[in-house]
C-alpha cells in the first residue's frame, strides 16, 4: 500500500508543485530509506507510529548524517503525511511529533575577481574548441547567476542574435531576465564557430547550446564541475574551492561589493524570498572588513 502512497505523492510533487527533476528523485530517495528502516521494524509508511519516525530520525543522527541531510528527510516526510492526510488514507501525522535538528547557515564558498579572472584566464588556455566552452560557460554563469540546470538547460536558438539578456526558465517553471556581459557575449561568438564539435554523428539538429555525445545529448552538470576542477588547479587555485554553484555565488557577492540593491540580486539569482539572498549581505561584509582591516592605513600596526 505504501508502495502506492509514495507513488502518488511524488506524482502530486511534480503536476501540481512543479517540483524539479532532482528535487523529486531526492524525495524517493528519501521515503525508500524511511521504508526500509520500517520494515526492520515489521511496519511501513502507512502503518508507522510516531515512534517509529522518530526512531528513524534518531538512527539517521546516530548514523553520523549531517543537520543538512537529516532536515531535509524530516522535511520530505512531513511533506508526505501532510498529502497522506488530506487524501485522508491516515488520520493522523506520525510526523509531526519530530523535531528539526538545529543548524547553522553556512556562507557560501566565494572567489574573489582576481580569482574569476585566473580561472577564465586557464580555461581560455585549454586546447581549441574545449578550452572555448570552459571559457563561454564559466563567462555566462559568472555574468548571470544562472543555476547550473538552467545553464545547461539552455537552447541554441536562446543566444543566436547575441542578446544582452537571457530569458530563463527557473524554478517552478518561473521565468526571469539575466544579464550577459561583452566578455560573456564575446566567449559565446567563440564557441558558437566550434560548437558543431561536439555535436554528436546523425543529431545536425541538436537543439542545446552546449550538446555532448553523451546519452542525454548535452553537457552534463558533473562534466562541467569536473573541468572547473581541472581549471581551478591550473589557475593555481585548490578545486575544493570551485564549482558551478560557486561561481554563481561568485556572481552575486560581487554585484552586492559594487553597490547593488539587494532586490535587484534577488531577481536576477531568482530567489522566491529575499531571505535566502541576504545571507550574501554576510559574506560582502566579511570580506569588505577584511579588506579595511588588511589595507586601511590606520588599521595597521605601527
Amino acid at each position: 500500500m505504501s508502495e502506492g502512497w509514495t507513488e502518488a505523492f511524488l506524482e502530486m510533487m511534480a503536476v501540481e508543485r512543479a517540483s524539479a527533476r532532482n528535487t523529486l528523485t531526492a524525495y524517493g530517495k528519501d521515503l525508500a530509506e524511511a521504508a526500509a528502516f520500517l520494515k526492520a521494524r515489521g511496519r511501513d509508511l502507512s502503518s508507522a507510529t510516531s515512534e517509529d519516525i522518530e526512531a528513524w530520525f534518531a538512527a539517521m543522527g546516530a548514523a553520523g548524517l549531517s543537520p543538512a541531510t537529516a532536515a531535509r528527510r524530516r522535511a520530505t516526510a512531513r511533506q508526505f503525511y501532510r498529502f497522506v492526510l488530506g487524501e485522508g488514507w491516515r488520520t493522523d501525522d506520525p510526523s509531526r511529533r519530530v523535531e528539526a535538528p538545529k543548524q547553522g547557515r553556512p556562507l557560501p564558498k566565494v572567489l574573489s575577481s582576481d580569482e574569476v579572472e585566473r580561472l577564465i584566464a586557464a580555461a581560455s588556455a585549454r586546447d581549441g574548441a574545449q578550452g572555448l566552452r570552459l571559457a563561454c560557460l564559466i563567462e555566462i554563469t559568472y555574468a548571470s547567476g544562472l543555476r547550473v540546470s538552467e545553464l545547461l538547460a539552455l537552447p541554441l536558438t536562446a543566444l543566436a542574435r547575441d542578446p544582452a539578456f537571457l530569458m530563463v526558465k527557473g524554478k517552478g517553471g518561473k521565468e526571469r531576465l539575466a544579464p550577459l556581459n561583452d566578455a560573456a557575449r564575446t566567449a559565446v561568438k567563440a564557441w558558437l564557430e566550434v560548437r558543431k564539435t561536439f555535436i554528436p554523428k546523425g543529431d545536425a539538429a541538436n537543439p542545446w547550446l552546449f550538446p555532448s555525445r553523451g546519452k542525454g545529448g548535452r553537457l552534463t552538470a558533473r562534466r562541467f564541475s569536473q573541468l572547473l576542477e581541472e581549471a581551478a588547479a591550473g589557475a593555481g587555485i585548490d578545486p575544493a574551492r570551485v564549482s558551478p554553484h560557486v561561481l554563481r555565488h561568485a556572481f552575486a557577492t560581487h554585484l552586492l561589493e559594487g553597490g547593488a540593491d539587494l532586490r535587484v540580486v534577488q531577481t536576477l539569482l531568482g530567489h522566491a524570498d529575499i531571505a535566502t539572498t541576504q545571507i550574501y549581505t554576510h559574506v560582502a561584509g566579511e570580506r569588505l572588513a577584511e579588506v579595511v582591516r588588511t589595507r586601511h592605513p590606520l588599521a595597521k600596526k605601527p
